[in-house]
């Protein structure tokens, strides 16, 4: 019961349990989700979904059981929500999502300087809320990513277009992939995006992202565990750029001449994998376009 329903804090009090769930399990005897299941969190979901890399980033390390350090603002208002990268952790301590853990106290801060705060979920139910608010954002677009995933280890690559570019219209909505970003952390988001339709393969692949290969760094690398029954592949992904390519054709020609340059296959050739059975992909995306070749 107290790893479910305690963690709230008021001022100095701690162990606060949350009386509503207290209350319910009492009368039902189950543990589940209750005071989580009381209201809309529309507005949470969509400061998540919406917000920067580091955001969700941070989200994920939560998720995860551990703590973030973070300046909040304990006077935060609606109209401010758009507008400050720490509103989303201000609005969950607010509401009783997240609980302090320890925070530097004014007067020890030197001028100009933000108070941390080291923040953490409040308890089971509140994560157990999470989980599933963040698996119902793709849950309608779930059966294309099975499609995906076979349409790849097929090299059907029609197919995987059309099922990729049905995933990013039914799931690319929810996030914020029209702001266009500063640097390259686009590419980041679309690598990070399809890095989470593969990770089901781990049983068959060895899946290794961001490593050194041959003269460069490759996006994602499949090494089969059976090499005598499945191919090697490689996928790079590349951010339309209407500066240095006229097509997302073009752009997808840009990340093959990445892959041969650079040599990515070096290592699988190193390993005994012969060039004939490693594949490869160039992912072009703009927007909610995408186009695989």
């Amino acid at each position: 019961m107290k790893r479910w329903y305690d963690g709230f804090i008021f001022g100095a009090h701690r162990d606060i349990y949350n009386p509503w769930s207290i209350l319910n399990f009492l009368d039902t005897g189950k543990y589940t989700l209750y005071w989580a299941n009381t209201s809309s969190n529309n507005l949470v979901g969509t400061l998540l979904r919406e917000g920067n890399r580091e955001i969700k980033e941070q989200f994920e390390t939560l998720l995860q059981g551990e703590s973030i350090q973070t300046p909040i603002d304990e006077q935060i208002v609606y109209d401010q929500l758009d507008h400050s990268d720490s509103a989303v952790w201000s609005l969950l301590v607010a509401s009783g999502y997240l609980k302090v853990l320890r925070f530097e106290r004014e007067e020890c801060l030197a001028d100009g300087e933000e108070a941390e705060y080291e923040l953490a979920l409040t308890n089971y139910e509140v994560r157990r809320m999470f989980n599933s608010m963040v698996r119902g954002w793709f849950q309608d677009a779930k059966i294309d990513y099975n499609d995906f995933v076979k349409a790849m280890l097929h090299d059907d690559k029609k197919a995987m277009n059309a099922y990729m570019n049905r995933v990013a219209l039914k799931t690319f909505s929810y996030f914020d992939t029209g702001h266009r970003p500063s640097g390259d952390e686009p590419e980041r988001f679309y690598h990070g995006f399809v890095l989470g339709l593969i990770v089901d393969l781990q049983g068959k692949y060895m899946i290794t992202s961001n490593r050194e290969s041959g003269f460069g760094r490759y996006d994602v690398m499949l090494e089969p565990k059976n090499p005598k029954e499945d191919d090697a592949i490689i996928l790079e992904f590349k951010v339309h750029d209407p500066e240095d390519e006229a097509t997302l054709e073009e752009t997808v020609q840009e990340a093959h001449r990445q892959i041969e340059q650079k040599q990515y296959e070096a290592q699988l050739i190193a390993r005994g994998m012969k060039r004939e059975h490693i594949r490869s992909y160039g992912f072009a995306f703009e927007g909610k376009k995408v186009l695989i070749g």
